[in-house]
């Protein structure tokens, strides 16, 4: 890109970092000490303030980015990720929004440990919190580096580099300073751009082919190289029955991980009560629905009129085919509506970066020092936690930049799928079991959690995304065993299949009274915090 596209949208990326700065800097100068204002904001947010926070928490890079490339680049099967995250949320709304926030606090781990043995079932949720999270950062900063060396052209390998450790600088920043009040507050602005911006471009796509949808189609369909195949199943996975496989395997792990994801979880303790919780998530499902439908006609827009070949050879995962159709759709390279439309949406995509990284870097830092840290010292004062989870954010931060310089040339969208499958093998069966399984013991929970994790993890280091194809993290090397790039298909089961296997070949039994006290209060919120 030249001067004239990386002045404006430089100094856009400069006007958002100062504007959540100034907010997070306003904002820690209130009850920074307390952790219940460190945790959950104080739990003073209305449903559409929180509504707004976790459209803005979900809608990631992954959506804006990766989705809409995958789409220009795969058509019929890119819209997939579409589908499963928009599906996802029903879940969430039907069967955890409520009762998690009845039953917790600050985290995940709160609502298992309410009828469990605390300590184990606290290390084990918070090992699996913190992994979830970090993959889930990995994304978000590929997205970043994408974006900025799209931005420099030439220089895109140093500046992506840079730009990789200054996101994860300023969020431990926004994080350590602001905590979860000035978290959502950066949520909600980056929600307000992020539609608009998917707005304005959406209505310039489908005024280009007259509101004809069906041109839009056939257009993309012409220019992808693939014709009619483009717009049916199985352009990436069809064939053999690998991809097939492989096509189940990501469409489990987008439908049931969000429901085991840390930073939205965390979420419903930001409202002051369960009722407020399920509004929040009627919001959400408002505006994340409206997105995803959008993303379809983006995807589908960049292939018709950017061509899937111009967007390839920008970036061979499809990361920068919005900012790409933005500039065309303004006029081209040389015009000045063009060079001010990318400007806007790079600036946008930039801050929906900023912003789910805080957000993430929080519900990580908290499973740290409130599940973590809290059960070796036994008795943690709330102020000593909260000093944890500061220093915690950086420790992570520096985690999350580091894989996110090795994973730079993978597809956001892909990334956020095996964080999905993570989610939902580790964290997703001993949520269940803990809300709706009478018997389900200590040793079942702990089970679940690591019966899901461990090979979760194990697989993606079999998998063709680390070794053994041209794509992978080490394309020299050869340790493929696991032919699935996603392991849900196999890992999601295994947590379910642990945790009932553990349950009910244990010796100990479940209290009666505390699933009775905890099903009361999941389903009524008598003594919801």
């Amino acid at each position: 890109m030249t001067g004239e596209h990386q002045t404006p949208a430089l100094v856009l990326f400069g006007v958002f970092v100062a504007v959540t700065l100034a907010i997070t800097t306003y904002v820690s100068r209130n009850r920074r000490g307390s952790a219940e204002e460190f945790y959950a904001g104080g739990r003073l947010f209305s449903p559409m303030e929180n509504g707004f926070a976790i459209a803005g928490d979900y809608m990631s890079a992954a959506s804006f980015l990766g989705i809409s490339g995958l789409i220009a680049l795969y058509g019929y099967d890119g819209l997939l990720y579409s589908v499963g995250f928009l599906v996802a949320w029903l879940v969430v709304l039907f069967l955890v929004a409520e009762l998690v926030r009845n039953c917790g606090r600050f985290t995940l781990a709160d609502v298992v440990a309410a009828r469990m043995r605390e300590r184990p079932v606290r290390i084990a949720a918070g090992t699996s919190s913190v992994t979830v999270s970090v993959l889930y950062l990995v994304a978000q900063m590929v997205g970043a580096g994408s974006l900025v060396a799209l931005l420099l052209g030439e220089t895109g390998e140093a500046a992506q580099a840079w730009t990789v450790i200054g996101v994860g600088t300023l969020m431990v920043v926004y994080v350590s300073l602001g905590g979860m009040r000035a978290t959502t507050w950066i949520q909600i602005v980056k929600a307000v751009l992020l539609m608009g911006g998917a707005v304005a471009l959406t209505v310039l796509v489908l005024m280009r082919f007259q509101g004809d949808f069906n041109h839009l189609l056939r257009t993309a369909a012409d220019r992808s190289g693939h014709g009619s195949a483009f717009l049916a199943p199985g352009l990436k996975y069809g064939g053999d029955w690998t991809a097939r496989l492989d096509f189940i395997s990501l469409g489990l792990a987008l439908v049931l991980g969000t429901a085991g994801l840390p930073h939205i979880l965390s979420r419903f303790y930001t409202v002051p009560t369960a009722r407020a919780a399920r509004r929040s998530v009627v919001w959400s499902i408002g505006l994340i629905g409206g997105f995803y439908l959008m993303t379809i006609v983006l995807g589908f827009g960049a292939a018709a009129i950017v061509g899937a070949d111009v967007v390839r050879g920008s970036n061979a995962a499809g990361n920068t085919a919005v900012p790409l159709l933005a500039l065309d759709l303004g006029g081209g390279a040389d015009s000045t509506a063009g060079t001010v439309l990318f400007a806007i949406v790079a600036a946008i995509a930039f801050a929906t970066i900023l912003a789910v990284v805080a957000g993430i870097t929080l519900a990580s830092s908290a499973s740290v020092a409130h599940d973590l840290y809290a059960s070796l010292r036994r008795r943690a004062e709330p102020r000593s936690e909260v000093a944890v989870a500061r220093v915690a954010a950086a420790g992570i931060g520096v985690v999350a930049i580091g894989l996110g310089l090795l994973a730079k040339d993978l597809n956001v969208a892909f990334l956020v799928g095996l964080a999905f499958a993570v989610a939902a093998s580790a964290n997703l069966p001993v949520l269940l079991y803990s809300l709706f399984w009478r018997r389900f013991t200590t040793r079942g929970a702990v089970w679940s959690v690591y019966g899901g994790l461990v090979p979760a993890l194990v697989l993606v280091v079999l998998s063709p995304v680390v070794s053994g194809s041209p794509d992978a993290l080490f394309p020299g090397v050869d340790f493929q065993y696991f032919p699935l790039d996603n392991p849900g298909l196999v890992s999601i089961p295994l947590g379910f299949l642990a945790g009932w296997l553990a349950t009910v070949t244990s010796a100990d039994r479940a209290d009666e009274g505390k699933h009775a006290e905890t099903e009361v209060r999941s389903l009524t919120g008598a003594g919801a915090v």
